[in-house]
């Protein structure tokens, strides 16, 4: 399907899931979709019975969510990161036919913005409970927006259909009218934009900061800059010692893992790179290195944290090869390691039919089909790892 007979595991990998992806319309399951259960009235409306029903499904090896009324829904970050990979294809192949996949993604996209925003801005398709508090259905999320506004981005630099950019300097409005929580030492850019208390967390912040920034590049808007500069200042400066960041400042938020690592990781360099401010290179380098030291094991095993191996996590997977093929040109070692992650991944959690498993648990395998938190994500990983390879045997 993508590139001849003869094609490479990776090729093979992509081209399956894709096949499983499409004959699915998109669609699959997400672990945050608890509360589309049946059983959602049982929780009287009470957060932390939401939260137990939320965490029963997620958590649970066994694939619950057939038995309890959760059906397989569309995702608008999956479209975001199906959009992102499609559009790898096409320059890898020059195949026009994932060229109109990706405006496809896109368009869906643009028909499905939130409606509580007049700017473009994306949200789950589903109400959703944490220890942050609530999310409900279409509400707008930093961290997805932010991601998605990419897409956006990519089909703009690599299709030149102006369209697109205006739809990602509107994504910028929105991202620049989140609320803040405002220290002496930069701002966090909040998860939510109707989250008014404080928020430490730093991924969400990092990636709207990369967001703005490859806006500005575009269209030099200083505005964008200036925020994304805040932002920036107040992760690095929240830098542990050993080059680690916590998910968030806030005691509850004290763990590290691999994913979010990674995003904030992509955050700053991504910031650096389109805005030339090189003032926290250093941050960078000693956050890589902890990164590349710290949640990998010697077979390419992806961490969940830093100080535990499972579960393994198929997000994990998709994002260490995203961000070690993003670090490629930055480090030499990247690609390798990358393709590691890669090929133990497709060895262990790729099932015969295409789709990604969801966790490796150490007896039990979570084989449930997740949308984006998995076939999304590394179809775009695999698609960029492909695609750098191939240039890079080109030069």
């Amino acid at each position: 399907m993508i590139l001849n007979p003869n094609s490479s595991l990776l090729e093979q990998s992509i081209s399956k899931l894709l096949n499983w992806v499409e004959r699915h319309d998109y669609k699959g399951y997400d672990p945050g979709d608890g509360l589309t259960s049946f059983l959602r009235p049982l929780t009287f409306k009470k957060l932390f019975l939401e939260r137990v029903l939320m965490q029963v499904i997620w958590k649970s090896p066994v694939n619950l969510r057939p038995w309890l009324g959760v059906k397989p829904l569309d995702s608008c970050i999956g479209r975001g990161f199906f959009a992102r990979g499609y559009l790898k294809l096409f320059q890898l192949t020059g195949d026009l036919n994932y060229k109109e996949k990706a405006i496809d993604c896109l368009n869906w996209l643009i028909s499905h913005k939130s409606p509580y925003t007049e700017e473009y801005a994306w949200g789950k398709m589903f109400d959703f409970s944490s220890r942050g508090g609530r999310q409900i259905r279409y509400e707008p999320i930093t961290i997805w927006t932010s991601l998605i506004g990419q897409a956006f981005l990519d089909a703009y630099e690599i299709i030149g259909d102006e369209n697109y950019l205006k739809i990602a300097e509107s994504v910028c409005n929105w991202i620049i009218r989140v609320p803040r929580t405002i220290t002496e030492t930069g701002f966090c850019i909040n998860y939510t934009a109707s989250d008014k208390k404080d928020c430490t967390i730093h991924n969400q912040s990092m990636e709207a900061a990369f967001m703005l920034a490859r806006t500005f590049k575009h269209t030099g808007n200083k505005d964008l800059i200036e925020v994304a500069r805040e932002a920036v200042m107040f992760t690095c400066e929240r830098q542990r010692p050993d080059g680690s960041w916590y998910y968030g400042e806030d005691k509850k938020f004290h763990w590290i893992d691999s994913f979010h690592t990674g995003y904030i990781l992509d955050g700053l360099k991504g910031y650096i790179e389109n805005t030339g401010d090189k003032r926290y290179e250093k941050a960078l380098d000693k956050g890589y290195v902890y990164y590349k030291n710290s949640f990998f094991t010697e077979d390419g095993r992806p961490k969940y944290y830093h100080n535990s191996l499972y579960p393994i996590d198929i997000q994990c997977a998709a994002q260490a090869i995203d961000t070690l093929t993003y670090f490629a040109d930055y480090d030499e070692e990247a690609i390798s390691l990358a393709l590691k992650v890669a090929l133990w991944t497709i060895k262990n959690m790729q099932a015969k039919d295409g789709h990604f498993y969801y966790r490796i648990y150490p007896f039990v395998r979570a084989k449930g089909p997740m949308i984006h938190w998995g076939q999304a994500t590394m179809f775009k990983a695999l698609t960029s790892l492909c695609l750098y390879i191939k240039k890079k045997k080109t030069l």
